[in-house]
């Protein structure tokens, strides 16, 4: 009797010691996706903090080496679709000139409003930076992003905050940024781009 007491005293035992690594090992891995510092994209180094609520991943393209750094800032709110994906806006550089930009706002966007001057499907947002508020159409990309212009990331690049009014399936809603700390040498190198205010 006494050796199976025994038994099940150190099967417990052992239950619980996997138990707490198993949940160091959880925290660990979520520390690590706060802090930004997983690859969401393939091909991309570790996300680097360059200030503020920044993160910028680098990559280099296989075929043609070049260089490419996406800047990313995410919102301080979550919209009503989807309270696990934060909206996030992106800033794309390669071989130190700005690319595109894009707004993702972690949940399906509403119809497109009008058709651009090429036929391509447009949505109007109001931005907000600082206190300069303006309607902005922007291309609207498959439902799940919108493609922005540079004149806003300009402006948002020198502002303290940064709000998009934007209509997603389930009506309009406000992305809340705080753009302001990013290291404006790094976005200078990087995408040969300087903020502006609008």
């Amino acid at each position: 009797m006494n050796a199976l007491h025994s038994f099940f005293s150190k099967n417990r035992a052992l239950a619980a010691v996997s138990a707490t690594f198993v949940l160091m090992a959880v925290a660990v891995v979520s520390l690590r996706a706060q802090q930004g510092s997983m690859s969401p994209y393939q091909n991309e180094g570790d996300g680097v903090s360059v200030g503020g609520k920044w993160m910028v991943f680098r990559s280099e393209d296989k075929m043609t080496g070049a260089k490419k750094a996406r800047f990313e800032l995410m919102s301080n709110n979550y919209l009503r679709a989807d309270p696990n994906s934060k909206p996030r806006v992106e800033l794309v550089c390669t071989n130190g000139k700005y690319e595109y930009s894009d707004f993702n706002p972690g949940e399906r966007l509403g119809r497109p409003d009008y058709p651009g001057f090429w036929g391509q499907p447009k949505m109007e947002v109001m931005v907000r930076i600082d206190g300069y508020h303006d309607h902005k159409g922007w291309n609207w990309v498959r439902g799940h992003f919108l493609a922005m212009d540079k004149g806003t990331i300009r402006g948002m690049l020198g502002g303290e905050v940064f709000n998009i009014e934007v209509k997603t399936r389930s009506g309009p809603q406000i992305a809340e940024f705080s753009p302001a700390g990013i290291d404006l040498s790094e976005v200078k190198r990087a995408c040969d781009l300087t903020p502006h205010k609008p």
